[in-house]
């Protein structure tokens, strides 16, 4: 698998960011706020190193910044196992499903290079 570009990995984070955020108003527990707002600020951090790069750097291949995005995978497939009693609307289910594999992938590259 190739990698990755910052600008399609930075697309792909916002993307999830949205719509952990709509999962996270969604919530319905405490315990499912909590694991959504960690997950929310781990994402967050890195989003905004990248942010940091030079416009002209997105071209580059994608390389992990933050030590926190190196763990998250774990919490990811945890949610992704919980994520019907987890997320409430239909439509950011459908889209959660879509975008999660594709984050996926992108941590998983990266974290079979390091």
């Amino acid at each position: 698998m190739s990698q990755t570009s910052v600008a399609n990995t930075l697309r792909e984070y916002l993307s999830l960011l949205e719509l952990l955020d709509d999962a996270y108003w969604e919530a319905s527990s405490i315990a499912h706020k909590d694991m959504l707002y960690d997950i929310i600020s781990i994402f967050s951090q890195e989003v905004s190193e990248i942010n940091k790069l030079s416009i002209q750097d997105h071209h580059y291949p994608y390389e992990v910044i933050t030590e926190g995005i190196r763990r998250v995978v774990p919490k990811l497939e945890k949610l992704d196992e919980s994520r019907e009693e987890v997320i409430q609307r239909t439509q950011t289910l459908t889209d959660f499903r879509d975008i999660l594999s594709s984050v996926l992938g992108i941590l998983e590259d990266q974290l079979r290079t390091l």
